[in-house]
């Protein structure tokens, strides 16, 4: 299919126990131009749903293991999946079970007797019809943008004498998404880097994302700003608290990074949220720095720790956000965070990472990304 006269290569999670039905419809699948998946049953495909994130999933209903409703399940309960849109493939089509699907919230269903040109019509017109949605939800959350001149994202890191930063910030189909980046410098030697999420977001969801993160962008400065001292943990433990009291963020999910340069002691000082592992990168290594806090909200009583990592002149702390590790190349394929590691473990201390980072990302996923890209670089001179 065609969007805007670019051409849309949908992903499509097929989950099928019968395997001729299963060949006949990757065939067809694929002949149209569908990039597709196959699991034999829901407890298979609930893996792959969380590794390829699809554009769309097909659902047989009568299966072992785990049958159609309750892998149909499982994705509702799942915040990252429950909003992918979802069709049942069924050789029945009793009243029954058509409502019953309808009460999962499905998009439709599929006869599987239908013919391919009737089953690859009924797939483009569902795809087409979100297309639409997502067009029209930009187009909202771009407008919405500029009526606020909202930023989530500086456009430039502070400068500092002792220390070098960098930032790479790529917003998904240039629509701004859930990542926000802030500093905040407490004096010339000491900078606090800040770097969020804002999760579980798809298009629907992604009207909304400017506005949490600007919440939490605003909430963490306001705590800053009250604050004689100046700790990681205790930062977040206060904004926890604001988050978790505050109805409106009740089903959003934010992932938050905190650390604290001192650039004159040369020393970092690290707490997170439910993030991503930060990475600490001498002349020879890198290494993953995790913090086992909660996300944002998820309970009142959070207990967050600081992590104190001692620094040398060349060393570099680096700081991501998902949309690096889980993005994927024509096949599929995580870059995931084993390869990140060993990637910048190869690069030596005059490299400018967060270029080099950025060029071996987009040939990795031919610069297709599939999500908000955010990369802060502190490096001690």
């Amino acid at each position: 299919m065609e969007t805007n006269g670019k051409k849309f290569s949908a992903s499509i999670l097929l989950v099928e126990d019968e395997s001729n039905i299963a060949k006949l419809f990757m065939h067809n699948l694929g002949k149209a131009g569908f990039n597709c998946h196959h699991a034999q049953n829901g407890k298979e495909a609930l893996k792959l749903a969380r590794e390829l994130k699809p554009d769309l999933i097909i659902s047989d209903i009568m299966m072992p293991e785990m049958d159609g409703f309750e892998f149909r399940r499982e994705l509702l309960n799942d915040p990252e999946l429950k909003t992918i849109p979802f069709v049942f493939l069924t050789a029945k089509g009793a009243e029954e079970d058509i409502l019953k699907g309808f009460d999962l919230e499905i998009e439709d269903y599929i006869i599987k007797t239908s013919s391919p040109k009737v089953v690859i019509a009924k797939i483009s017109a569902i795809l087409k019809s979100l297309e639409k949605e997502r067009v029209k939800v930009v187009d909202e959350v771009q407008k919405a943008a500029d009526t606020m001149a909202a930023t989530v994202v500086p456009d430039t890191p502070p400068k500092f004498s002792s220390i070098e930063i960098k930032q790479w910030y790529m917003p998904y189909k240039n629509v701004p998404g859930g990542d926000f980046i802030d500093y905040f410098k407490i004096d010339d030697d000491n900078l606090i880097v800040i770097l969020g999420d804002v999760m579980g977001k798809r298009w629907g969801a992604w009207y909304f994302a400017i506005a949490y993160a600007g919440y939490v962008r605003s909430a963490v400065r306001f705590v800053l700003e009250s604050s004689k001292e100046y700790k990681p943990s205790q930062i977040l433990q206060k904004v926890n608290e604001a988050v978790y009291k505050d109805e409106r963020m009740s089903e959003v999910f934010i992932t938050l990074s905190i650390v604290i340069i001192d650039s004159k002691n040369k020393i970092a000082n690290y707490s997170g949220a439910g993030d991503l592992p930060i990475i600490y990168k001498t002349s020879n290594q890198a290494k993953y720095i995790q913090s086992t806090g909660l996300l944002l909200g998820f309970s009142l009583t959070s207990e967050y720790e600081d992590h104190i990592i001692n620094l040398n002149s060349g060393d570099e702390i680096i700081l991501l956000t998902d949309g690096i590790t889980e993005s994927r190349n024509k096949n599929g394929e995580q870059y995931g965070q084993q390869r990140l590691i060993n990637f910048l473990s190869s690069l030596n201390s005059n490299d400018d990472t967060i270029e080099m980072l950025k060029k071996e990302i987009m040939n990795f996923t031919e610069n297709e990304l599939e999500d908000d890209v955010s990369v802060i670089s502190v490096k001690i001179k």
